[in-house]
């Protein structure tokens, strides 16, 4: 069942990418090439998945054209990692399994094709088939979970300036939660703000989203010191080797688990006693 869904909403979110950026005949096509470079570069597409299977939830069948939304987020991810892929910041070749943006086009071409991927989701948002209150609603809650302040910007800023300290696990956790959870939030709020979610129906979403985004993030760390760079279809070890914040470094790779359990249920005031069955589903999620 999992991997059904996966799999439909991966190939609706291509078809939704294909139709939705510029082909590579595009004039300027070397910014066309580099955008769909990094975006069709493979991946299992969560964030559009859970954007839609948030909607499919409160409406009750998948609301049309939802993959539209799902797409804009994957441009957003996307472009997310050309600029982490970046040498001033994680200075990585692989991404995927192929060489990053960067090594294949420049740094100079892969910065903006980083910027055109923002740029191009946002016109897609401005045009979604909702309701103007829903849709204002949605492209305020992806630019703050892409933002400063708590949002994926302010995320990757703190891990920056953390890089060779001794951290807390609070400012790990804000890292995590910042950097990752937040835009996998979004797309769980924004999918259930297009169908027309209720208050309360935002606000179990957004609580969901918190959790499972920080134990994405908690497995991601783990397999980074556990499986290598072909497993991972990028350059294993970066985060030691980075003096990185990350939960194993701080607790331990045995110890992840219960962390991630303890920080689930302080945060939300709810017993996450599924976030472990989802740490062990999002193993096989990992590529995205």
């Amino acid at each position: 069942m999992l991997t059904e869904t996966l799999e439909q909403g991966r190939l609706l979110t291509d078809a939704a990418l294909d139709r939705l950026i510029p082909l590579e005949t595009a004039h300027p096509v070397s910014i066309h090439k580099a955008m769909r470079h990094s975006v069709f570069a493979g991946g299992k597409r969560l964030r559009p998945v859970l954007c839609m299977e948030a909607g499919r939830m409160v409406a009750g069948s998948l609301p049309a054209q939802i993959e539209e939304l799902g797409a804009a987020l994957e441009m957003l991810h996307t472009y997310s990692l050309i600029h982490d892929d970046l040498p001033a910041l994680d200075n990585d070749d692989l991404r995927r399994g192929r060489p990053t943006c960067h090594k294949v086009f420049g740094e100079a071409l892969a910065i903006l094709a980083g910027d055109a991927l923002q740029t191009q989701a946002y016109e897609v948002l401005a045009r979604l088939k909702c309701p103007a209150e829903s849709r204002v609603r949605i492209i305020e809650e992806i630019a703050r979970g892409t933002g400063t302040i708590d949002g994926m910007i302010g995320g990757q800023v703190v891990d920056l300036e953390a890089e060779h300290t001794q951290p807390t696990k609070e400012m790990l956790e804000y890292i995590h939660r910042s950097k990752t959870a937040a835009l996998i939030t979004a797309s769980l709020v924004s999918g259930g703000l297009y169908a027309g979610a209720k208050d309360s129906q935002v606000a179990k979403l957004r609580a969901f989203g918190s959790a499972i985004g920080l134990a994405f993030q908690i497995v991601d760390d783990v397999l980074d010191v556990t499986q290598s760079s072909e497993q991972l279809g990028k350059t294993a070890g970066k985060d030691t080797a980075s003096e990185k914040v990350t939960y194993p470094a701080l607790f331990g790779v045995e110890s992840v688990g219960a962390q991630s359990g303890r920080a689930g249920k302080r945060r939300n005031g709810t017993n996450w006693t599924a976030l472990a069955s989802a740490r062990k589903r999002l193993r096989s999620w990992r590529g995205i």
